[in-house]
């Protein structure tokens, strides 16, 4: 592997990191409806468990109202089901042909604990950025105990990597206080 090649495969194992960030970030319901928030629930549908997305519409009837409307009309008690086992804290209405799942304004106090989940998985992201970087290095360890590079080219390998580390915790940064100030201002 040349120095390039693991600054490549460095860059691309972190930049998997931040995806996996805005994911979590994303099913963080902030007060307003989302369809995102029920991307990791599942029904139990036919004895698969089957996202709620590949069996309904779902659709936003305002800003605090979303409208899950099943294409099998036998999926509307098992996709309620799920809705209630699940940790979003919304009571869905079933008329028959739709589920609603009203959205209520977030307290202080919620707020206040959304904001301390966002940090905490801020902070495994920089935890897992910090491994990916220990990881890269002992591999220029490895390169140099094997003679395919020079000690100055690990000197500026490990140089790179640690610039590489830091522009992906500023992102990461970045990307909390957002999704913080996303959940203080509703």
């Amino acid at each position: 592997m040349e120095l390039k090649e693991l600054y490549d495969f460095t860059k691309e194992r972190m930049n998997k990191t931040i995806r996996a960030l805005h994911s979590e970030y994303d099913s963080i319901r902030a007060g307003r409806a989302s369809a995102k928030v029920l991307d990791k629930i599942q029904a139990d549908y036919y004895g698969t468990p089957t996202p709620i997305s590949q069996m309904a519409s779902i659709s936003n009837a305002d800003a605090r109202t979303l409208v899950i409307q099943p294409w099998d009309k036998s999926a509307l008690t098992l996709i309620c089901k799920a809705i209630q086992a699940s940790d979003l804290g919304i009571n869905p209405q079933n008329d028959g042909t739709v589920i609603r799942l009203g959205f209520p304004a977030l307290t202080e106090e919620r707020r206040k604990q959304l904001t301390k989940d966002v940090s905490k998985i801020a902070e495994d992201s920089k935890v897992a950025i910090r491994q990916i970087r220990r990881d890269s290095i002992d591999k220029l360890k490895t390169m140099k105990k094997n003679s395919e590079i020079t000690e100055d080219d690990q000197k500026i390998g490990e140089e790179k990597i640690q610039k590489i580390t830091d522009d992906f915790v500023k992102q990461i940064d970045a990307i909390e206080k957002e999704k913080s100030a996303e959940i203080m201002e509703i």
